[in-house]
């Protein structure tokens, strides 16, 4: 008996449920994942952001959870594109909704790349911290430490244990110190950031003009082939960036890439049903 309900369940599933089982499972996933981003920034925050932080620097500081919180609208915008309205509910208020929706989150994503593009350019402009020569002389200046995003307050129990260094620097605004070795890895990570957020962006510029194309009927052509070429070495790249984290021991940035590309996924899934159902005869 239990192997003919063995039997029977796995004969219910079919590629189109494991495909949309896949897809939501990713999907919660993710929207767990950026809870774990906003405690992430926040936790920064409380380092970097002094008490007259304005609000260039508030959200300089929330640009990664800015950056998810984009992304995740569009993700839901083309999974409403892609699979969930049918031809005849693009009416024009949906379709006007929907670009204004992918217009606000483009504005969002390309403050994000003025974000992490500031920062490179501030980290590359770090000052000395002058006259000190060990980070005891500190202790009393409300300042932290930090090495590889770990963020450490310069107390005099810590001020001894966080680097032997006779050397440090400024960074977010005086509010926090590195050494030599800090700041080289700082700025290599903020590089790091810079590029991931600006492949995304081809990424999902790749995606909107298949939609769009495929919206008019085009379902292959040089300019399918090589959007999705464009696609495919984007996400080869961010790989590359998420096993570069997670060598740095941020494990938790390559399994953020993971799902997001398993995301986007899900959309090309839906794309190619659709491109399907375009290339069936009488269609």
């Amino acid at each position: 008996m239990a192997l003919m309900a063995t039997i029977r369940f796995y004969s219910n599933w079919n590629p189109h449920k494991i495909q949309q089982t896949f897809k939501w499972v990713v999907y919660l996933l993710l929207f767990v994942n950026y809870c774990f981003y906003i405690e992430e920034d926040w936790s920064a925050a409380s380092y970097t952001l002094g008490q007259d932080a304005g609000l260039a620097q508030w959200l300089g500081a929330f640009a990664t959870t800015i950056d998810e919180t984009a992304w995740f609208i569009l993700l839901i915008k083309l999974e409403l594109e892609t699979y969930v309205l049918d031809d005849e509910q693009f009416t024009p208020s949906i379709t006007i909704l929907l670009h204004a929706i992918s217009v606000i989150c483009f504005t969002m994503i390309a403050y994000t790349i003025f974000a992490f593009g500031q920062y490179v350019i501030e980290v590359r402009q770090t000052v000395p911290v002058e006259d000190v020569t060990s980070l005891c002389q500190l202790t009393d200046k409300d300042l932290s430490y930090t090495y590889n995003l770990d963020y450490q307050e310069v107390t005099g129990a810590s001020c001894g244990t966080l680097s032997p260094d006779t050397k440090f620097y400024w960074i977010a605004k005086n509010e926090v110190v590195a050494d030599d070795e800090g700041l080289r890895l700082e700025r290599q990570l903020a590089w790091a950031d810079f590029a991931e957020v600006v492949i995304w962006l081809v990424i999902i510029i790749a995606i909107e003009l298949v939609v769009r194309m495929q919206d008019r009927g085009i379902s292959g052509g040089i300019s399918i082939t090589a959007l999705n070429r464009t696609k495919l070495l984007g996400y080869s790249l961010l790989l590359s960036l998420g096993v570069y984290w997670a060598w740095l021991g941020h494990t938790l940035y390559l399994w953020d890439t993971v799902l997001w590309i398993g995301g986007f996924v899900a959309i090309e899934m839906n794309l190619s049903e659709w491109r399907d159902e375009l290339n069936e005869p009488g269609t």
